[in-house]
């Protein structure tokens, strides 16, 4: 059964998800992601692969999280034959936590991906973000790597 506070965004979720994605990564405003989600929400692509994001709502219609996703065509761990389903981005407001609202939205995800071929998913997350490491492992994510990322000027 889907939980019916789960559903994908629409254009006019727009302003509250970019809200909620200035608080995930906050080195960019929520002017400058509403113009990114707008965006991805009118094509439902990212480039040319497909692209959607779902949100959670409580009683009242206030979008408490998000989970966007997408398809790739590989990713680290996965079988680089197939495309996969891939977890761009994945928010829950604090107080909303532990409720089972990010497991409900991940779920609609793994439909969704199914839905276009995938037989995996993927995702990532900062190496210190302990508290998403464990949601990530409790619904069933394996590490498959671990990665530090460099660059220099030049």
């Amino acid at each position: 059964m889907v939980d019916p506070s789960i559903r994908q965004a629409n254009v006019s979720d727009s302003a509250e998800i970019a809200a909620l994605c200035a608080l995930l990564w906050p080195d960019s405003t929520p002017e400058e992601h509403r113009a990114e989600i707008e965006s991805l929400l009118k094509t439902r692509t990212c480039g040319s692969l497909p692209f959607t994001t779902f949100v959670s709502q409580d009683k009242n219609g206030r979008v408490t999280g998000f989970l966007q996703v997408d398809l790739r065509s590989h990713a680290d761990g996965c079988d680089a034959t197939q495309p996969v389903g891939y977890v761009e981005g994945w928010f829950v407001l604090e107080e909303y936590r532990g409720l089972g609202i990010g497991a409900a939205m991940l779920h609609a995800a793994e439909e969704w991906a199914r839905g276009l071929g995938c037989k995996e998913m993927a995702s990532d997350t900062w190496i210190d973000e302990r508290s998403s490491l464990k949601a990530h492992q409790a619904l069933g994510f394996e590490v498959v790597d671990h990665c530090i990322h460099f660059r220099k000027a030049l």
